[in-house]
């Protein structure tokens, strides 16, 4: 997988909110959990988990809700103030990370995802690649994500 140039930009369906993502990700993943599936309308979202410091809201004002997640885990879920387009999680359990929804990104084509969770979740027509790693639920520690994702990175 070939990263694109970082610093690279985003923002929500209106325009009014814009970020920066300042370097790589440290993983991208797909979601099955029924959360997901009802912020999307469809089967699951794509995650990009990135260190909080390199995400910087550049312009719009984000607005959110605390909920407990299908893990027990608190999330603060954040938004556009005015198109409610979702733009990152905070997860409260651990605020050195967000978790950074890929489709807001202005070119998304390098933001192929390495493997799945809550796959006990997931809807039974969903095909989930056997080849990459997949969790039944959510992990305790996202390493192997973050693992794969740094491989497939590194094979280009």
């Amino acid at each position: 997988m070939k990263l694109p140039v970082f610093p690279v930009e985003g923002g929500c369906q209106c325009g009014a909110v814009r970020y920066r993502l300042k370097a790589a990700p440290l993983g991208v993943y797909a979601c099955h959990c029924k959360d997901c599936q009802r912020f999307s309308g469809t089967t699951h979202t794509l995650s990009m988990v990135v260190r909080a410091e390199d995400a910087e809201l550049i312009a719009g004002e984000l607005a959110g809700f605390d909920k407990a997640a299908d893990s027990g885990r608190t999330v603060r879920m954040l938004g556009c103030a005015q198109c409610s387009t979702k733009i990152w999680n905070e997860p409260l359990a651990a605020r050195h990370m967000l978790i950074l929804k890929p489709g807001t990104l202005d070119d998304m084509s390098w933001a192929r995802p390495v493997g799945n969770i809550w796959t006990d979740r997931a809807q039974p027509w969903v095909h989930i690649d056997p080849a990459v790693p997949n969790f039944p639920g959510q992990l305790a520690d996202r390493q192997p994500l973050f693992d794969a994702f740094a491989a497939e990175v590194a094979r280009g």
